[in-house]
């Protein structure tokens, strides 16, 4: 554990490695914005499609959005359209994705760019008035403001007219976006209503355990799918000793905050948390 945090988020995980594909990258632009504007004109957000005007068919959008590795996701999508990534596909040819996707593939080319990039699994607050959406979104670390920022590689042009923000979502302010580790402190030391967080009708206790855990694990370079499940997860909240409350509540701690609140100490704690939780590990096939 003696890696910094930085040097750690430089590198791919299992999810975020483009492994053969790794040479597409070199054809799109530098900057961070323009890395963002390219990762919206290869996918489009499976919830979205109406508002793109487009119904592709069922299966193949159960499919596409169950393609955890990006290689796997980019290999998809040169079979929808071949072009250079640097090229907007057409919508029907985007690769159909959800929130974690455009932050995994937005992670992945930062990292390829040596630039220190984390997935985060929480909760959005733009989506709808009083609601935590389940949600995911990047951080990278910006060298020249010397600090991480958090960005939503999701909101395009169309989104954010729908949504009518009131931010930047290339730099986030706090409170935006809050990290399941956040969320879970809220509910249990802040009377938050746990039945406030979710999507559609899956909300409540198990969920926001679910998004803290998927957080600790994308904060692992392990960026899992919204409905994975694992052992970690197995038993209801509401049937948990007072010492596995504990450490989730110990994790929530070390992983919660806003922008850039995760410093080397508590990298390092909530790495070395998820290597001593046996439960919390995932199958390694999940991202062959």
């Amino acid at each position: 554990m003696t890696e910094s945090m930085n040097e750690y988020y430089a590198c791919p995980g299992p999810a975020t490695d483009p492994g053969p594909h790794a040479a597409l990258y070199q054809t799109l632009p530098a900057g961070v914005s323009q890395v963002v504007r390219a990762v919206q004109g290869l996918q489009v957000h499976v919830f979205w499609l109406p508002a793109y005007k487009i119904n592709p068919p069922q299966a193949r959008r159960d499919a596409e959005v169950n393609l955890r590795p990006v290689q796997r996701r980019l290999s998809r999508l040169l079979e929808l359209d071949p072009a250079p990534l640097k090229v907007r596909r057409p919508l029907e040819r985007r690769l159909i994705g959800n929130c974690r996707d455009f932050s995994v593939m937005t992670v992945s080319i930062l990292k390829a760019r040596g630039i220190p990039a984390r997935a985060r699994c929480g909760f959005g607050t733009y989506f709808m008035p009083g609601h935590f959406e389940d949600h995911w979104v990047v951080e990278y670390w910006n060298q020249g403001l010397g600090r991480w920022v958090m960005l939503d590689s999701q909101l395009d042009a169309v989104q954010r007219r729908a949504l009518h923000l009131d931010f930047d979502p290339l730099d986030m302010p706090p409170g935006k976006f809050i990290t399941g580790g956040r969320a879970w402190l809220m509910c249990r030391r802040e009377g938050a209503n746990p039945d406030a967080f979710g999507i559609f009708q899956y909300k409540g206790w198990d969920f926001v355990r679910g998004d803290l855990l998927r957080d600790v694990l994308a904060l692992n370079n392990l960026e899992v799918l919204p409905w994975d499940f694992w052992p970690a997860m197995a038993t209801p909240v509401v049937d948990l000793s007072p010492n596995e409350l504990a450490r989730l509540d110990y994790l929530a701690g070390l992983t919660c905050g806003g922008p850039g609140a995760l410093g080397q100490a508590d990298f390092e704690a909530v790495r070395q948390a998820y290597e001593d939780w046996p439960e919390a590990h995932v199958p390694g096939e999940w991202f062959e």
